[in-house]
This record gives structure tokens, C-alpha cells and sequence, in this order.
């Protein structure tokens, strides 16, 4: 199998416990367990993560930019999901 065969894999990376998993990048695996392994090695060099998720691309199911308006739209009918009625008392980080 060549190089140019194998799928693309996208990379979360967590940098800390109680943070959320952020986007590093991409890479090209031949598997799953290689897709892990390589991702630790190009985007976690210097201990920069605790966590990380590999995930292929083409497994990735994604909302249609050009919907967004009706997909997103019910969304604003339901005000108690936003924040804002939440008091966040000092001294919490990362929430």
C-alpha cells in the first residue's frame, strides 16, 4: 500500500485535563493504531497533550454551510441554552 492510498485522519489534541479537545491538524495513516501513533508523535513532541483523538475524514459528518440559516434556526427559539442566565462564580477556569 502506498503512501498516496492511505486515508487522511484528522487530530484532536487536549492540552489539560478539563479542557476541551481542539483541532491540531491532519495526518495520513495506514490504520487507526498508526494514525494514533503518528499523531503523538507530530503534534504532542514537547508534552503539549494528555489526550488525543484520531478521527478518518471521511468518516466526519458535517452540516452544509449553505444551510445554515435553517439548520441553525430553531436554535435561537430556545433562549434557556445560552449562558447567559448563569452566574459563574470566581475563580472557575475553563468552563
Amino acid at each position: 500500500m502506498s503512501k498516496q492510498e492511505w486515508p487522511l485522519y484528522e487530530v484532536f489534541v487536549r492540552t489539560r485535563s478539563g479542557l476541551s479537545h481542539r483541532h491540531a491538524g491532519s495526518i495520513h495513516a495506514a490504520d487507526d493504531q498508526m494514525a494514533l501513533d503518528n499523531a503523538r508523535d507530530t503534534y504532542t513532541r514537547r508534552s503539549e497533550g494528555v489526550s488525543l483523538w484520531v478521527v478518518r475524514s471521511d468518516r466526519i459528518v458535517a452540516s452544509d454551510p449553505a444551510e445554515s440559516a435553517a439548520f441553525f434556526e430553531p436554535a435561537e427559539d430556545k433562549i434557556y441554552r445560552h449562558p447567559t442566565f448563569y452566574d459563574v462564580p470566581d475563580g472557575v477556569e475553563n468552563l
